[in-house]
């Protein structure tokens, strides 16, 4: 072969110095490239693969304290696990980059997680964040599961967890393909948001949206946690307006037909958390967002349907709102579940019943004969619960101003109300309401004839002490105008008259009351029951014609220096 010329050589030369400078530029640019595709979240859950495509080497260090973890292991190390040199140890084996070892790392503090009674020292932290960016999917699997551990227990501070910088892989975690990874770190997450300043912290990281994605999950675990993790950040009204600008209401909807009852209570728990706060109803009832009141109180789960009536509650603020509820025939629902077994379910139904209660629109369409035996049977099985006494006293009176009274008036409310009076643990609020609401129906002569016809020697006893009880200011006032209502009544008459002292006492504390109400109310009943020939024998021989006289003479001289008053302003 012949020898080149100078010239050719020349071309060569160049041409190969042109190669040289376009492979440097494509070697580059291939080096960017793969820099900004390694960044993306997309790859992170292939992370463990590409780690596969090389077998890490075992670092000379990492063999020692491999051999001398298992010495410690078998000559009883567990009975110290929190020393210093199982902690330097861990830490080796936690951020070595060979998966064997942290996967030892990894499964001990496991262990430790499920035999510990005290709590884990923060220095035993900083571990976990290299095992929970572990590209190996064990070590994922058993460093989130023991971190969960270590929370449900209080092992660890839940505050702490955040200050030491372990949200962030564990909200990474909530992207990972494997569901026990995604289980446990939702699981993470819910326990996490219990704390306040922890829910403002996940929301700054963004965690709002995998969890929402989680909650369409298909394994039941991993959505029972994502929904639970979002219940509990629904407890921040700075959270709250992040959960709806990411479209959560919409998915709890939906979530409330799920045949998982923990994931339909979270769930509507969550909504009830939303719903307290006004200023979302608008997006709740929106077409895309709202549910049908009616089949929210379908589930037979107690504590659903419990939780299914308090999000009507909160969500039940305005009159239009209380009015489409009872259109939707929520009714017949609410009826079955104040018969409930659970005590839960009663209370809330019943708080739920008082608010629709409150609109004049739904009265008539309540004073139903089948709600007023409800509540009328209510009294009578549980005259002791403050709730149920107090929420169905009001009710009852509520309905009372509808034009339908005569229904509640022929119903058994009326002589509900007059037992719960004679329970001996009946506390001062359901007195003051009882009372309240007998004392507003005594005003109609036909609610007063029927109160009449109930009326009987321990029921008078009660209503006369109960007007003596002067401690208990509303009760005792409600109870003698109950009195003074029914006294032209022959039947009630000959009941008072077992009781003449008593209400002679109970007249002369009215009579000198500093309420002018008080006083009013005494001379009217003393005019009414002076009609009597008994009545007026005892009132001549207990002097009430001069407490009376003191009465009058304290009113003159009131009127007195009012004129006096009234004249010097006119001047």
């Amino acid at each position: 072969m012949g020898q080149l010329c100078g010239r050719c050589m020349q071309l060569l030369q160049d041409f190969v110095a042109f190669v040289q400078r376009m492979s440097s530029h494509l070697v580059r640019s291939i080096k960017e490239c793969l820099t900004l595709i390694s960044k993306c979240s997309c790859l992170k859950h292939n992370s463990s693969k590409a780690r596969q495509l090389y077998k890490p080497i075992l670092q000379p260090h990492e063999r020692v304290t491999a051999e001398e973890f298992l010495q410690h292991i078998e000559t009883g190390f567990e009975m110290s696990p929190l020393g210093k040199d199982p902690l330097e140890a861990l830490r080796t084996l936690a951020f070595s980059e060979n998966p064997g070892l942290q996967q030892s790392a990894a499964l001990y503090y496991l262990h430790m997680s499920q035999h510990m009674n005290t709590p884990l020292p923060v220095e035993h932290l900083e571990p976990f964040y290299a095992l929970l960016r572990s590209a190996d999917l064990e070590v994922q699997q058993m460093s989130s599961l023991s971190l969960v551990n270590f929370l449900l227990e209080g092992n660890i501070d839940k505050e702490l967890v955040v200050q030491m910088g372990l949200l962030e892989p564990i909200l990474d975690l909530l992207e990972s393909e494997d569901p026990t990874v995604q289980c446990n770190s939702c699981a993470c997450t819910m326990i996490l948001a219990i704390s306040e300043s922890n829910r403002e912290a996940i929301g700054a990281a963004r965690g709002v949206t995998p969890l929402l994605a989680l909650a369409h999950s298909y394994d039941p675990r991993v959505q029972q946690n994502a929904v639970g993790a979002i219940l509990n950040l629904t407890q921040s009204e700075k959270i709250q307006q992040v959960l709806c600008k990411e479209g959560a209401l919409p998915v709890l909807a939906l979530l409330l037909e799920s045949p998982d009852s923990e994931v339909q209570y979270y769930s509507c728990a969550a909504l009830s958390n939303v719903a307290a706060n006004i200023q979302h109803h608008k997006a709740m009832l929106r077409p895309g967002n709202r549910f049908k009141k009616k089949s929210l109180l379908s589930s037979s789960v107690d504590k659903v349907s419990s939780q299914a009536c308090v999000c009507l509650r909160n969500l039940a603020a305005s009159a239009d709102i209380q009015a489409e509820m009872v259109a939707e025939d929520v009714l017949p629902k609410l009826r079955s579940l104040l018969a409930s077994g659970s005590k839960d379910v009663r209370h809330a139904s019943i708080a739920l019943l008082w608010i629709l209660s409150q609109h004049p629109h739904n009265q008539d369409t309540l004073a139903c004969a089948e709600l007023l035996q409800s509540l009328g049977t209510l009294l009578s099985v549980y005259k002791t619960d403050p709730v149920i006494v107090c929420h169905t006293a009001c009710i009852i009176k509520n309905l009372s101003l509808s034009k339908n009274r005569q229904r509640v008036i022929e119903s058994p409310c009326v002589e509900g109300l007059l037992h719960t009076m004679l329970s001996t643990d009946a506390q001062e609020d359901s007195l003051h309401y009882v009372t309240s609401c007998l004392a507003d129906l005594a005003k109609q002569e036909g609610a007063t004839l029927r109160m009449v016809q109930w009326m009987d020697e321990p029921l008078t006893k009660c209503l006369v002490r109960l007007a003596g009880r002067l401690e208990h200011t509303e009760a005792s006032f409600q109870a003698a105008s109950i009195i003074q209502n029914t006294i032209g009544h022959e039947k009630m008459m000959l009941l008072l008259k077992r009781h003449i002292r008593e209400i002679e006492a109970y007249l002369k504390n009215f009579l000198t009351h500093q309420e002018i109400r008080f006083q009013q109310l005494g001379i009217s009943t003393f005019s009414r029951l002076r009609e009597d020939p008994e009545f007026s024998l005892a009132f001549r021989k207990s002097q009430m014609a001069k407490l009376l006289e003191q009465v009058r003479q304290q009113t003159e001289e009131t009127q007195e220096l009012l004129r006096a008053a009234i004249c010097h302003e006119d001047s």
